[in-house]
C-alpha cells in the first residue's frame, strides 16, 4: 500500500468523524466517568466506531483510547493509533481545543497522521513521504532557531498544576491550550515552534500529532533525549518534546536533558 493510499484512508476516517460530530454540541453533552477517572461521552463512542470503520483493515494493528487493547496489535508491523476526542474535558466544557488524531505506526515509528479539530477549523494532514498539509496547503515546522520569544505550547491541565511555573522566567513564550494532538499538529503545521510534557501520556495522545511534526521535518523526542517508540505494550509514555529542529539543542539545554551518545 503507498503513502498515498494511508493519507486518503486518514482524510476519509476525519471526514467521517467529522459527520458524527454533527450531531452533538460541544458544551451541552451528558458525559460519564471510565474507570480510570477520564471523562466519555457518546461523542467519544460514535466517532471511535466511525474511525474503526473507516481504517481497520488487512493484517493491521489497533490502539485507540475508547477500545479495550488486545496484544495482538504488538505482532502487526502497521498499527493505526487512535484518538476518537482529544481533549474531551475541553469538548464537555464547550472549549474549543479538541480534536480527532489518528496515527499510523510502522515498525514503532510514527509515518503518517491526521489531526481534525472542528473549533478551529484545521485540518492538519502529512507523512513521512509527503510533507504535511494544512487545510490543503503545503505547511512544515518553523526554521527558527532562536529560543528567545518561542512559542511553546504548554498543558492546560500541567499549568493549573504550576508545573510550568519554572519556565516562565525563561526567554520563550508560554500558551497554554488543551488536547496534546492538537499542540503536535500546530507544532507540525509552523504555527508553534513547540510542544512538551514531561508527564507520562498514552501512545494515542502522541502518535498522530508526532507524525505530523516529524512529516513536517520537526522531531519528536522523550524525556531522556532518545526517539519516541510506538505500539509498546504498556501504552503509558513518560512524556515527550517537540520541537521544531533549529530548537532542539536549545530546549534540550532548557529542560536540563543531556545528548545521547
Amino acid at each position: 500500500m503507498s503513502r498515498a493510499d494511508d493519507l486518503q484512508r486518514i482524510a476519509d476516517a476525519l471526514a467521517a468523524a467529522d459527520e458524527v460530530l454533527k450531531r452533538f454540541t460541544p458544551g451541552e453533552i451528558d458525559s460519564e466517568l471510565k474507570d480510570g477517572g477520564d471523562p466519555l461521552t457518546a461523542a467519544d463512542t460514535a466517532v471511535n466506531e466511525a474511525l474503526a470503520a473507516a481504517l481497520r483493515g488487512g493484517d493491521e494493528g489497533w490502539l485507540s483510547e475508547e477500545t479495550t487493547d488486545a496484544s495482538g496489535r504488538l505482532d502487526r508491523r502497521r498499527v493505526w493509533v487512535v484518538d476518537p476526542i482529544d481533549g474531551t474535558r475541553e469538548f464537555i466544557d464547550g472549549i474549543p481545543e479538541w480534536c480527532v488524531s489518528v496515527g499510523l505506526v510502522e515498525d514503532g515509528v510514527p509515518v503518517a497522521g491526521g489531526v481534525l479539530s472542528p473549533p478551529n477549523g484545521h485540518l492538519i494532514i502529512g507523512s513521512n513521504e509527503t510533507g504535511v498539509e494544512c487545510n490543503g496547503q503545503p505547511a512544515g515546522t518553523t526554521g527558527t532557531t532562536d529560543i528567545r520569544g518561542a512559542l511553546v505550547l504548554a498543558s492546560r491541565s500541567e499549568m493549573k498544576r504550576g508545573e510550568w511555573e519554572r519556565f516562565f522566567s525563561t526567554p520563550i513564550a508560554v500558551r497554554n491550550m488543551g488536547s496534546v494532538a492538537y499542540k503536535l499538529s500546530l507544532v507540525g503545521a509552523g504555527l508553534a515552534d513547540a510542544t512538551w510534557t514531561l508527564v507520562p501520556k498514552n501512545e494515542w495522545d502522541v502518535a498522530g500529532g508526532a507524525a505530523l511534526v516529524r512529516a513536517g521535518g520537526g522531531q519528536v523526542f522523550g524525556t531522556d533525549g532518545t526517539d519516541v517508540v510506538f505500539n509498546r505494550s504498556d501504552p503509558l509514555m513518560d512524556g515527550f518534546i517537540a520541537v521544531a529542529p533549529g530548537l532542539r539543542n536549545h530546549v534540550m539545554e532548557l529542560l536540563d536533558i543531556s545528548p545521547q551518545p
